[in-house]
C-alpha cells in the first residue's frame, strides 16, 4: 500500500480547520484507516471540532475488541465523536456551534468500507475519476432537483452550507458505501478546499500524469493554491495494490 497525506492552510484562511489521520498499519480491527475532517464554527471551534473529532473516531476504534465488522467499527466511532463534540459545545460558549465534516475508509483486500457526513469526498480514481460519497449540502440538494447544474454548483454563493455535521446535533446519520478496488485503481479522500477549486477532471489529470502519489498529491494542493486556495486544502491519496511507499 502507498499512502500521501497533507492538509494545508491555503491562501486566505489564517487558521487550518482542516484536519487528517491516515495509517497503512492495522488500527484497533481495521486493517487500516484513513480520515478526512473539514471543521466548522467560530474563532478556533472548526480547527478545535475537526481534530478533536478525528481523535476520538481513532481512539474510540482503537478500544474495539469486541466488533470485526468495519461499518459497525465506524458507526461507533463516529457516534461517539458526535456525542462528545456536542457535548463540548454545550459547555463552552466560545465552541457553541461548532461541528465538522468527517469521510472515512478502510480496506480490505479489495473491498473499501466508507462512511461520510458532510461534504468533503471520496473518490476512485483509474481512467476515470468516481466521486462515492454524496455531498450533505445545500447546492446538492440543488443540484437533485433540478435547480443548478454540477458546474453551477461548484461556484455558486450558498456552496459552503452543509445540511448535516458531526457534533451539531445530539445524534447524527452517517452514509456508508462499499466499493470494490482494482490493483491499479486508487482512492482519494479530500475536503471542498481541493474541489471547490479544481474539477474533477483537472483533479484526474493532475493525478494521471504524476509518476506517484506523493507528486500527485502535492500538485493538487500547489493546483488549488494556484487557482486561489481560497480555502484549507486535505489530500489523502491511497494506492491499495501499490507496494511500500518509496
Amino acid at each position: 500500500m502507498k499512502l500521501f497525506a497533507m492538509t494545508d492552510v491555503g491562501k486566505k484562511r489564517e487558521i487550518n480547520e482542516d484536519y487528517i489521520f491516515a495509517s497503512s498499519e492495522p488500527v484497533g480491527n481495521l486493517p487500516n484507516l484513513f480520515v478526512v475532517a473539514d471543521g466548522m464554527g467560530g474563532h478556533r471551534a472548526g480547527d478545535y471540532a475537526s481534530k478533536h473529532a478525528v481523535e476520538k473516531v481513532v481512539e474510540v476504534i482503537k478500544s474495539i475488541s469486541d466488533d470485526a465488522d468495519p461499518e459497525n467499527i465506524i458507526q461507533r466511532a463516529v457516534d461517539a465523536a458526535n456525542a462528545y463534540i456536542y457535548k463540548l459545545s454545550r459547555e463552552d460558549e466560545a465552541l457553541f456551534g461548532m461541528g465538522t465534516t468527517l469521510v472515512i475508509a478502510t480496506c480490505r483486500d479489495d473491498v473499501v468500507t466508507v462512511a461520510n457526513v458532510g461534504d468533503s469526498r471520496l473518490y476512485i480514481v483509474n481512467d476515470f475519476i468516481t466521486q462515492i460519497t454524496t455531498d450533505h449540502s445545500l447546492v446538492e440538494e440543488m443540484v437533485n432537483l433540478g435547480g443548478i447544474d454540477r458546474e453551477a454548483a461548484r461556484t455558486h454563493p450558498d456552496k459552503n452550507i452543509i445540511t448535516r455535521a458531526v457534533g451539531v446535533k445530539k445524534y447524527v446519520l452517517v452514509d456508508f458505501f462499499e466499493v470494490f478496488i482494482g490493483e491499479s485503481e486508487k482512492l482519494l479522500l479530500c475536503t471542498d478546499g481541493l474541489t471547490n477549486m479544481l474539477s474533477d477532471d483537472e483533479i484526474h489529470q493532475i493525478i494521471e500524469r504524476s509518476n506517484d502519489i506523493s507528486e500527485a498529491g502535492r500538485g493538487l494542493i500547489d493546483a488549488a493554491n494556484e487557482n486561489g486556495g481560497r480555502d484549507n486544502i486535505a489530500v489523502v491519496l491511497v494506492e491499495p495494490f501499490g507496494g511500500q511507499n518509496d
